[in-house]
């Protein structure tokens, strides 16, 4: 079987994220050509882990690829994408997590000035995907840190301008800035409470069981192996991965 075999995208995919690219067939320049196969290439080297340099020459010179790649993380063609499908109605449940991602050794050392969102402990460099689903179990915003950083004060920006009846999250979100923040949406915060918090809050056993949801969501990214392991050194590259991954998650 053949690398040609084995593409990611179905003919209804391609032609759903394909309005949102820049340029087509007819578009003068690199930026208009092969499209398909560029992005392709792309899914390849996300979904399988691998290298950039042993990206198959059926794709192309992958020099050129991976510049292409960095170029489109800079202008927010692939959050454009994901953007698109995951316009999502479901206004009932939201569901907020976090998942450290261990990042390979030559993550580290990107240009000076360029974001990082590395941490470094005992274990190794780090970099932590703070995220927030829909009921449906499909991502709709997700930010990164280094990976020490705190769940709950990443929740803010997560949940802001998010339309949602319920908002749910672990003990690590048990907040009273947070819990008022989703009271201000009209939303019911479904939330444990901290052994530590002196005023406990009524917890909904039956929706919380819903929070499962957004862990099968980090299972299914952490199945395209350059998610599951971070080698990109730049916040916004491996930003670009996430994104890529979370747009064929809205496709399938």
């Amino acid at each position: 079987m053949g690398v040609l075999d084995r593409l990611v995208l179905r003919d209804d995919q391609w032609e759903r994220i394909a309005p949102h690219i820049i340029g087509d067939e007819r578009t003068r320049g690199s930026s208009g050509r092969d499209n398909r196969m560029f992005v392709e290439a792309v899914l390849w080297i996300v979904r399988t882990g691998s290298p950039w340099r042993d990206l198959p020459e059926v794709f192309g010179e992958w020099n050129s690829i991976f510049r292409r790649f960095s170029r489109w993380s800079q202008k927010g063609i692939w959050w454009r994408m994901f953007a698109a499908m995951s316009d999502d109605p479901d206004f009932e449940y939201l569901i907020v997590d976090s998942t450290i991602i261990r990042a390979h050794q030559h993550a580290a050392g990107a240009k000076r000035g360029a974001e990082e969102a590395l941490g470094r402990s005992r274990g190794g460099l780090s970099t932590k995907i703070h995220m927030v689903v829909r009921g449906l179990g499909c991502p709709v915003r997700f930010t990164l840190t280094a990976g020490q950083k705190g769940d709950a004060p990443q929740a803010d920006a997560l949940i802001e301008g998010l339309p949602a009846e319920v908002v749910m999250g672990d003990a690590a979100y048990d907040s009273d800035r947070l819990r008022t923040e989703i009271a201000e949406k009209d939303a019911v915060a479904v939330i444990p409470n901290n052994p530590s918090r002196a005023k406990k809050y009524p917890l909904d056993k039956d929706l919380y069981a819903q929070r499962h949801l957004i862990e099968c969501c980090f299972s299914k990214l952490k199945q395209f192996r350059r998610v599951a392991t971070r080698f990109e050194k730049t916040a916004r590259n491996y930003q670009a991965v996430v994104t890529i991954a979370a747009t064929v998650l809205w496709l399938r």
